[in-house]
């Protein structure tokens, strides 16, 4: 449209807008992701050097971790071109719905352990469990219905595939807690002592 009017230097203006809501994008995306890391950290969940912070409480290893992985995607991008995006777009929206499902379930278990210990909670949910029994029915009635057709089914599969990836790492990371639980440093390396006595 600006060419069309001989606007000078359309062109070079149009790139620039578009350049500059890039940046402000990926600075965004470069901001919460770092912060995601250095809370996962903080609660055990990533590498502990994920939590570190600088004197001016910039989490440093976080934020060039979460640039390292955002050039290791545009790399991938360009040696795989389109395939990259199409699948992060393919898993947007079946992830959304796996994050409600999993909010449903965990809110299902916490309210039902809560009200066994003879806890209150502050806030009294409606109808509670049964909407949120409807709530996981709801989702999971989507999900079936999105691998049913064919336009969703690579959508779905991979959704699938990202959540078991995920599911991996947590089942990994929990074993690894409750075998540090059950067995303190101190304790672990007299076990070893005595074996090697042995």
């Amino acid at each position: 449209m600006l060419s069309t009017l001989n606007f000078p230097g359309a062109k070079l203006l149009v790139d620039l807008v578009v350049l500059i809501a890039v940046c402000s994008c990926m600075n965004s995306g470069l901001y919460t992701a770092s912060r995601m890391l250095y809370s996962l950290g903080k609660r055990g969940n990533a590498p502990a050097s994920s939590a570190t912070v600088s004197n001016g409480g910039v989490p440093r290893v976080a934020v060039l971790g979460s640039t390292l992985a955002g050039f290791i995607a545009c790399i991938a991008n360009y040696a795989f071109p389109g395939e990259v995006f199409a699948f992060l777009i393919s898993t947007t929206g079946a992830i959304a719905l796996i994050v409600y499902l999993v909010i449903a379930v965990s809110q299902l278990r916490m309210r039902t352990a809560m009200e066994k210990q003879g806890i209150t909670p502050d806030f009294k949910m409606w109808l509670f469990p049964w909407l949120t029994w409807l709530s996981i029915l709801m989702i999971v009635s989507v999900l079936g219905y999105m691998f049913y057709l064919p336009q969703y089914r690579y959508e779905s599969l991979m959704t699938l595939m990202v959540t078991f990836m995920v599911l991996c790492v947590g089942v990994y990371i929990t074993g690894k807690r409750r075998k540090q639980a059950a067995y303190p440093a101190g304790r672990l390396a007299k076990d070893k002592i005595q074996v090697v006595r042995h």
